[in-house]
């Protein structure tokens, strides 16, 4: 198209569809430049204009700024190595953009005081390094001054979040949860007590193959009767409890009677705190896990039919002994 014909600013206009004051901004910042001039003094430009002005446009409608773009039109810098720089700029603001609307969205379902909004935006804008060190220190308070600590390796890698460098909305909002729940004393309290239990089982001698774990057998054993809709204080639970009784009681090195139906009780509703639950299901939402099993319903169940048998009154719609 270069014939040699000059393009007036309204000419411009007109091809690129860009406003006159536009064009004129552009060039009086050298962005383009005019060829010639008419004899009254007005601004002509080459037929390469319009393609220069094309590329400007693209440029300010993906955000860089006029500087940046007149060191591209002039060829000073390329546009891969700009658009790389913008990338990673856009992928910054994104993260933040991310990290503010998991807060908003978690405020919006949980009507926050303006002190645990606060809170909310300060978790989810942590650091690594400074998520790292608010989960080690809910870990240690949970397994810090155990004996055989070396036991328990497993166990704190295991509930250990890990939030990927590009998280989801979702796995924000649980690690907000998450951080919240590590950081509530009586939850703190509450597993620290689970964990204590099971080192005052454990012996202190020579190491001894792994024991089945005692949720575990709870679960394998108790979450069939649960399925088939048993109810816990009905006689078709005696025999599950039988058998969680006599399995728990060979695992652990206890005498299958009265006292050691006790001491599964209290271990039992130790470990049947709702939270429990819900720092596994947040825990597997952030690092990316299969949705765990939810044991309180199992666990609860358990205790009843336990209580059932030992002859205390159930309340059989909740499921829970009366007082």
């Amino acid at each position: 198209m270069d014939d040699g014909t000059l393009y007036s600013i309204g000419a411009l206009a007109q091809l690129t569809g860009l406003p006159v004051k536009t064009i004129r901004f552009y060039s009086d910042r050298g962005i383009v430049e005019p060829a010639d001039r008419t004899h009254a003094g007005y601004r002509l430009y080459a037929p390469d204009t319009v393609a220069r002005l094309a590329l400007v446009r693209t440029l300010r409608e993906l955000g860089l700024g006029l500087a940046v773009i007149r060191r591209v039109v002039d060829q000073e810098r390329t546009l891969g190595e700009v658009a790389a720089e913008h990338a990673a700029a856009l992928d910054a603001q994104i993260s933040i953009l991310r990290l503010r609307r998991a807060v908003l969205t978690a405020a919006a379902t949980r009507e926050p005081t303006p002190e645990e909004m606060e809170r909310m935006h300060q978790l989810a804008t942590l650091s690594e390094a400074e998520r790292r060190r608010l989960i080690d220190d809910f870990l240690d308070s949970v397994f810090e001054g155990l004996p055989r600590a070396s036991h328990y390796a497993a166990a704190r890698r295991s509930m250990t979040p890990e939030l990927p460098d590009s998280p989801t909305d979702e796995q924000v909002g649980a690690w907000v949860e998450l951080a919240e729940l590590s950081l509530d004393p009586d939850f703190r309290a509450g597993v620290r007590r689970l964990t204590e239990d099971h080192a005052a089982g454990l012996p202190d001698d020579a190491p001894t193959p792994p024991r089945p774990d005692l949720i575990a057998l709870v679960r394998d054993l108790v979450r069939p009767a649960v399925a088939r809709g048993i109810a816990p204080d009905s006689p078709q639970a005696g025999p599950v409890v039988a058998a969680l009784t006599a399995h728990c009681a060979l695992a652990h090195g206890r005498p299958d009677g009265a006292e050691s139906h006790r001491w599964l009780v209290q271990r039992l509703k130790a470990a049947s705190d709702p939270r429990r639950d819900r720092y596994v299901r947040l825990l597997a939402l952030i690092n990316g896990w299969p949705a765990p099993e939810r044991l309180t319903p199992v666990i609860d169940w358990s205790v009843t039919a336990l209580q059932a048998v030992a002859g205390l009154p159930v309340d059989v719609s909740s499921g829970v002994p009366r007082r």
